[in-house]
């Protein structure tokens, strides 16, 4: 088992890196999926630890909310994956709440942690994420929006568990003619042969 310490300066070295390499928007939403089990080198929903919960929980903490940036923490399959919020962060995004409050084994320790610490925390069912980080397998994909890109990182561990990240991009729309950085190219006229009809 990692000690305290240990996973504090793992998910440091882990967020200075992702935040070195992805420029995140000031009020956007990083999720954090986290298996306190995984960290503590067990197998995820078998060996919960409120301890590990609060050190992950304060150094999320330590990094997002000077950055204006908003923390939502994954819940386990037994919540369905349930996302814990502050309250305001939900009614400014529009997200639905859930009636559900985290349990130690239906939750996880980092949710009871958060809820904890939060000032006014909720469940909510789902939420579209600019980025944020997997620890531990928890799949935090399905909160990402769309397009999702993978944040190839050097620090991939805290404690025993892998850590997975990712920010994302708008999609690129169009076909031939489209373009994607506006230059003077963007201002020429020109007759297109051969698509009388193609508008």
């Amino acid at each position: 088992m990692p000690t305290l310490s240990t996973i504090k300066n793992d998910l440091s070295d882990v967020l200075t890196e992702y935040f070195d390499r992805v420029s995140f928007p000031k009020n956007g939403i990083f999720v954090v999926g986290c298996s306190t089990s995984e960290i503590s080198g067990d197998w995820k929903g078998t060996n919960s630890r409120l301890d590990v919960g609060k050190a992950v929980v304060e150094t999320l903490e330590d990094f997002l909310l000077p950055r204006g940036i908003h923390i939502a923490i994954q819940g386990c399959e037994h919540i369905n994956r349930a996302l814990l919020v502050e309250r305001e962060v939900a009614e400014q995004h529009n997200l639905e709440i859930v009636s559900v409050v985290p349990a130690i084994h239906a939750g996880g320790g980092t949710q009871v942690a958060a809820y904890q610490r939060m000032t006014d925390p909720v469940e909510v069912e789902h939420i579209t994420a600019f980025g944020g980080i997997d620890i531990g397998g928890t799949e935090i994909g399905m909160h990402v929006k769309f397009v999702q890109l993978p944040v190839r990182m050097s620090h991939r561990k805290v404690g025993a568990a892998n850590v997975v990240a990712l920010a994302s991009r708008p999609k690129l729309i169009g076909g031939q003619r489209a373009r994607y950085d506006f230059s003077e190219e963007n201002l020429k006229d020109y007759t297109l042969e051969g698509n009388r009809n193609n508008g």
